[in-house]
């Protein structure tokens, strides 16, 4: 039924008219369309309760058939017509809430109304719905029901999520539960709010003022006006969300009941939760209030479908009467009736006979007592779906648990016998969200639950965001490696919300992947695929749009998701993974029956997507790799808040991106305290759940600013900065050494292989061999850049020293002779290339420099010379080195390395740089664009030049200062665009003002932007602007003249106002924006000086990795370490090793030692982390609540226990005195003569013991 509003989006549904024109062809109300006659009234009134005037002509026409009715029908006499009240109700002077409303008739299916409620009025999906019935009329309402209404219906409603069905009008029982709803909704925060819904279900011919309400075109609003709203009426109620009007064409009756009774049915046989995804139906629950005798039918069908009812008993009516037969009549025997065919239980005459008693007791006024008696003898043999709810005494607190165990109570006698006792109560408590119920009742270790059991509830709670259920399921035995399978975790991301931005991207990728199999077969196909487009809320999504979705998010930084469940893991063009994805979904889908592989690491990128924090962070905590983890919860959440539109998810997404971040961050503290080396190992390591990334890796595409400023990242980072060298050697001795490279053979820079040496000798013994094994790893992948040239030589075997290392085998490289490797530990360091660098890259800036303004010869054949074919050639070498970074560096695909080259803003400028001396040296070699060549050549030394800029971010105290001056850079854009708004407003004013006709474009561009401009610096030519001042400039007023290009006289008479045009805008620029300017200096000072050493700090990996990557050479020479790379990758096909530099792949016991290590270094910080939180003054006041709550339970309990003492008390003195009364009359008698004396009281006795 969720197409029936046309195909309409449910969010926007019932807001204007346009979308609810559907209305009249599907709703229908009621018309009395035969008159008959009632015989109290002298034929002014129908049966129906209208007068004669308002019926028709055709009602009133047929006086043959209306002779022989005596009983008005309305199936019989009335007649179906499209409805005219539908749309929103606004209160006049109540509120600006409005309600929607429906006139509908009687025998509408319920179907059409509860769609037409949940997907286009929008109201929430109950989790309970509540009818009460009874308490109608203008009875007056009892103090306490009205608290158990207020205190207790309307509070677990709002925990539970609940509908509360009344007839919702301005009398008895309606309006004290308008009112309590009101009172919450106003109390309770904005989140809870909408998570009661006040129906009512009221007769259309009841209704006070219902005329205001037709419209046949709907009202968008209707004005409701009620008069004297302080005293009871049939005025619809303003407290609640949504009316239901009933027509049966009468007017002034009720009769919506039969329409009520079957809404609730239906409601009870829906699944609860998002799209229907609950593990139960929607529990109904009837509650019965006062009443009168008619109301005992609607007890007696609705028992008879297993319809729950909890009675109250003291309200009055026919609670009473129920609660007095139930409670008194238990006992009683029933015997089974005698007659054939009736399989029915029958009572015995003694029970009739006191159902009767009570029936004259309660009702002495109803006629026929013996179908009262018949009816509530049918509702005795039902008596288990019943509750007798005292709450005069038992009072309004825990109504919730009353409902619960009502609810319970009733479907264990409709659970079938091989289902658990208390699966209908756990469900019921995960659809409510009632964990502590769960926790006190069901998981108190009194109870063994199965996985059976716990499956739907575990995918209920997983589907409607209920984390704390899905970690006591975790806790009491649901193996998380036999629930998620690839096809619930497909089923899990069905489930997903369609207002979500995750939602959309999925539906995206599905659309596409449908259209490729739409494209590769007949048009039949094509059919079937849109139908599947159109077949629901993401009914055919399957890991393959999950996997897309992912990439989307993650980028390039890691291998695509799920590719090994789908078979797709060998296949690298995405076209192809497509048509292969399209193939294999279109067939059986085996994949879907085998365990998910990392069911945690998957269970969290599924929260992580939907942006639930709690479900996120519980998952988080169950997730092995927890550093990496968390570093990909951030890279997701910060790339879906990019996409998010709405202001409040986004920020949301930030804000649990950011926490992500500091777990990453507090998590990896704790393991760099606990042990520094195996930190550094888990920085580089490989990971197998996150698609073969590192922690590194991570966070860079993170944008993890704070984890990256963590002392132990910034330690493995110098240390892969510095190589084999010691980072406290001095520049000076680098420099020296660099320009008389035989000092690397003295005690001039120190190195540190000697030192890790000794520190893995002394480490062994205590690290259980892991220590050993990791430091041979740090020495082979990070830090030994000499056995990184070896192991590139010579890995020409099926096992890498890599990969024997890790797997314990201890084979290293032959050792070089000392001359060579000291020469490879100098040079191959990255603090040594970036050198290098930085002086070839001045002597290059030198050198164009010398070529620009001493050595620019004329074009051919005069020209160039040597200098400058030299510098063509260093160009040559730079551009060989981008091509190289670009082309031939890692493991992607020719794609994503153009993306990865072109998102860095200084490889941008490099491309400038390089494409504007590719242009200028091509330009000067022709005579024609000569100059302009040269132009373009002194414009790409400033580029080369701020070049520098990048190169000086490895600083320590000018790589903050660069960050510091990038931020202010977008100020200055800012102040740009005001100072252009007055520049321009000035600049042309005052050459109008001084000049009556100027043709002259030159001029007019240097006198309307270049001299405002230059007004601000102080220089103002005031002889030229102040007519009273000596100008020397010769001027004429010949237009001719003007128009050759003479200069123009200026103008006299308004030559005033240009002198005040020039003090307002020296005023406003000056003063106003270059102290705007300055302002907003200082602020981005004060803003980014505090986190400028966390921004310099995630740029510096940036620069290690390129100078890490980078050829020992710089340029110009660095053309023969390109030739031996050609020869190399090129024509002998020798993989490179230093693209697996930053990756560290563990298999094996190693990884298996680091996994445990750091699954207990993250439960010590779990533990920690728990430590703080209970000793925080929230949880202390939480706690202290918790005890308060308990005393006040116990001190009403103790004053029920005062009550039945001194009830008991009551009842004893008169047993006394009967007593006392009885041995009176017998001593007084003088028909037998007692053998002894009656005996003495105790107060007597101990009155005459005092008196002795």
């Amino acid at each position: 039924m969720r197409d029936a509003g046309g195909g309409v989006d449910g969010d926007k549904l019932g807001k204007s008219e346009k979308d609810q024109s559907w209305i009249p062809k599907i709703i229908k109300k009621r018309v009395c369309t035969t008159f008959v006659e009632d015989s109290f009234s002298n034929g002014a009134l129908c049966q129906c309760g209208g007068e004669r005037e308002a019926h028709g002509s055709v009602a009133l026409g047929d006086y043959f058939s209306t002779a022989i009715v005596n009983r008005w029908d309305s199936a019989q006499h009335s007649s179906e017509y499209p409805t005219d009240a539908f749309g929103e109700l606004q209160f006049a002077g109540a509120s600006k809430r409005h309600s929607y409303f429906l006139r509908l008739s009687w025998d509408t299916p319920p179907s059409m109304v509860y769609t037409l409620m949940t997907a286009h009025w929008g109201l929430p999906s109950p989790n309970l719905v509540v009818s009460i019935v009874g308490g109608e009329g203008r009875t007056k309402v009892k103090t306490w029901v009205r608290e158990v209404l207020r205190q207790g219906l309307v509070k677990a409603s709002q925990s539970t999520g609940a509908w509360i069905l009344t007839a919702g009008l301005r009398e008895g029982v309606g309006r004290c539960v308008g009112e309590a709803v009101r009172d919450h909704a106003t109390a309770a925060s904005s989140v809870s709010r909408n998570k009661v819904v006040a129906l009512g279900i009221a007769p259309w011919g009841l209704v006070h003022n219902r005329q205001q309400l037709v419209n046949p075109q709907g009202s968008f609003p209707a004005k409701y006006y009620v008069k004297n709203m302080s005293r009871d009426s049939c005025c619809l109620d303003n407290n609640y969300q949504a009316f239901l009007l009933v027509d049966d064409g009468s007017v002034g009756r009720r009769g919506e009941t039969g329409f009520r009774a079957k809404l609730e049915d239906y409601i009870s046989h829906q699944r609860t939760g998002i799209w229907g995804s609950g593990s139960i139906d929607i529990p109904v629950l009837c509650m019965l209030i006062s009443g009168e005798a008619s109301l005992l039918e609607r007890v007696d069908l609705s028992l008879k479908t297993s319809m729950p009812w909890l009675v109250l008993a003291g309200s009055g009516g026919l609670a009473d009467f129920l609660s007095d037969v139930l409670d008194n009549l238990s006992s009683a025997p029933v015997v089974q009736s005698s007659g054939e065919g009736d399989a029915e239980a029958g009572p015995s005459v003694d029970l009739k006979d006191k159902v009767a008693e009570r029936v004259k007791k309660h009702f002495p006024s109803e006629a026929e007592s013996d179908k009262l008696v018949e009816r509530a003898l049918s509702i005795y043999q039902n008596r288990d779906f019943i509750t007798i709810y005292h709450g005069e005494q038992e009072g309004p607190n825990d109504f919730d648990t009353v409902l619960l165990k009502a609810l319970v109570g009733a479907s264990k006698h409709r659970a079938s016998a091989d289902a658990s006792p208390y699966n209908e109560e756990l469900k019921l408590a995960v659809t409510w969200n009632r964990v502590d119920i769960a926790k006190s009742e069901l998981f108190n270790g009194d109870i063994h639950w199965r996985y059976e059991d716990l499956e739907d509830s575990m995918t209920d709670a997983l589907v409607n965001n209920k984390p704390q259920f899905v970690r006591l399921f975790t806790e009491n035995g649901l193996n998380i490696l036999d629930y998620l399978t690839y096809g619930r975790l497909e089923s899990l991301y069905r489930s997903v919300a369609d207002s979500t931005v995750l939602y959309h991207l999925l539906q995206r990728r599905l659309v596409e992947r449908l259209g490729t199999a739409a494209s590769t077969q007949q048009d039949s196909a094509s059919r079937v695929a849109a139908e599947h487009i159109h077949s629901g809320p993401g009914t055919e999504i399957s890991l393959f749009e999950v996997a897309g979705v992912l990439e989307l998010l993650m980028g390039d930084i890691c291998q695509p998701f799920y590719y090994g469940a789908l078979g797709l893991e060998q296949i690298s063009s995405k076209r192809r993974a497509l048509r292969r994805a399209s193939k294999l979904l279109r067939g059986d889908c085996l994949y879907r029956e085998k365990r998910c592989l990392f069911p945690w690491a998957s269970l969290f990128v599924w929260s992580v997507l939907q942006n639930r924090s709690e479900m996120a962070i519980f998952f988080w905590e169950m997730t092995g790799e927890s550093v990496l983890s968390a570093l990909s919860g951030c890279k997701i959440l910060r790339e879906l808040s990019k996409l998010e539109a709405e202001a409040e998810n986004k920020l949301s997404m930030k804000e649990l991106a950011q926490r992500f971040e500091n777990l990453a961050h507090d998590m990896f503290s704790s393991c760099y305290r606990s042990n520094e080396s195996r930190s550094f190992t888990l920085l580089i390591r490989k990971s197998p759940v996150w698609g073969g990334t590192t922690c590194l890796q991570m966070g860079m595409g993170a944008d993890a600013r704070l984890f990256f400023s963590h002392d132990g990242v910034q330690s493995l980072l110098s240390q892969i900065w510095w190589g084999d060298m010691k980072r406290n050697t001095d520049v000076w001795r680098l420099l020296l050494t660099f320009f008389c490279p035989v000092l690397c053979y003295t005690n001039l820079i120190s190195f540190r292989k000697q030192e890790d040496q000794h520190l893995a000798e002394e480490e062994k013994p205590n690290e259980d061999g892991l220590g050993k094994d990791s430091d041979s790893l740090y020495g082979t992948t990070i830090f030994s850049f000499s056995d990184i040239k070896h192991i590139e030589a010579d890995d020409q075997g099926t096992l890498s020293p890599r990969s024997a290392i890790i797997k314990g085998v201890s084979r290293r490289p032959p050792k070089r002779p000392f001359i060579v490797s000291r020469w490879r530990e100098f040079w191959f360091a990255p603090v040594t290339a970036f050198l290098g660098n930085v002086l070839m890259y001045f002597l290059f800036l030198l050198l164009f420099a010398y070529v620009l303004l001493v050595d620019f010869q004329p074009p051919p054949p005069s020209g160039p010379a040597v200098t400058e074919y030299v510098l063509y050639f260093w160009v040559f070498t730079i551009m060989c080195e981008e091509f190289r970074e670009t082309f031939f560096l890692g493991t992607m695909t020719m794609r994503q390395r153009m993306r990865v080259y072109i998102r860095d803003v200084w490889n941008k400028c490099d491309l400038i740089a390089i494409v504007l001396f590719i242009i200028g040296g091509i330009c000067r070699m022709f005579p024609w664009s000569y100059g302009f060549g040269r132009d373009i050549l002194c414009v790409d030394y400033m580029v080369f030049t701020l070049r520098l800029i990048h190169i000086f971010a490895i600083h320590k105290q000018l790589g903050p200062k660069i960050i510091i001056v990038g931020k202010m850079m977008k100020d200055i854009f800012f102040f740009l665009f005001f100072l252009m708004v007055w520049l321009m407003a000035y600049g042309v004013a005052n050459q109008a003002l001084l000049y009556s006709y100027d043709p002259n474009l030159e001029r007019i561009f240097r006198r309307v932007f270049y001299r405002p401009y230059l007004h601000i610096f102080g220089q103002i030519p005031v002889e030229e602007m102040d007519v009273g001042k000596q100008w020397d400039m010769p001027c004429t007023n010949n237009v001719t003249l003007i128009r050759s290009g003479s200069e123009p006289c200026r103008t006299q008479y308004s030559n005033w106002l240009v002198v005040i045009l020039l003090i307002v805008y020296l005023l406003v620029t000056n003063i106003l924006l270059i102290n705007l300017l300055i302002a907003m200096f200082s602020s981005t000072f004060s803003e980014v000086q505090g986190n400028s050493d966390i921004y310099w700090k995630f740029q510096r990996y940036t620069l290690i990795v390129n100078y890490h990557f980078r050829p020992s050479l710089a340029p110009p020479f660095i053309i023969l370490s390109h030739i031996n790379l050609f020869i190399k990758r090129i024509i002998r096909k020798v993989p490179s090793i230093k693209i697996h530099h930053f990756v560290l792949q563990l298999r094996g016991k190693a990884a298996n030692k680091l996994m445990t290590w750091e699954i207990i270094q993250k439960e010590d910080f779990l533990t920690a982390q728990n430590t703080i939180q209970k000793s925080s003054d929230s949880e202390r006041l939480k706690r202290m609540s918790v005890k308060v709550d308990s005393v006040l339970k116990h001190v009403t309990e103790s004053r029920d226990f005062d009550h039945r003492l001194r009830a008991l008390e009551n009842e004893m003195e008169y047993c006394s005195n009967a007593l006392s009364w009885i041995v009176d009359t017998l001593a007084q008698g003088s028909t037998f003569k007692p053998p002894r004396p009656p005996p003495t009281s105790r107060d007597s006795f101990l009155s005459s013991a005092n008196a002795t």
